[in-house]
């Protein structure tokens, strides 16, 4: 996969979790006030996971064509880091 494709695929995972974490968010909104800190709390994980998953997308899009492999590696753990997050939110949430 080249650089273009991967900073694509990237960036619809982006806002696909943002998309989550809103409708996270409105599920909250109708909870308990029990459950809405236990909601509150899990996403703030996923800002924060979704944080650094933003910052390596930047470095991939700001390195250069020959460079961007080594920072793919970075992103593919951030990666896997949300989307296990975010799986896990779901099931507790569901």
């Amino acid at each position: 996969m080249d650089k273009k494709t991967y900073q694509e695929k990237m960036q619809a995972q982006l806002d696909q979790w943002q998309a989550e974490m809103d409708k996270l968010k409105a599920q909250s909104r109708e909870a308990s006030a029990e459950m809405q800190t236990k909601y509150q709390e899990e996403i703030e994980t996923l800002r924060k996971k979704r944080d650094e998953m933003q910052a390596q997308y930047e470095k991939v899009q700001a390195s250069s064509v020959e460079a961007w492999e080594d920072f793919k590696k970075g992103a593919d753990q951030a990666w896997d880091n949300m989307a296990e997050a975010m799986k896990s939110a779901w099931n507790r949430f569901s």
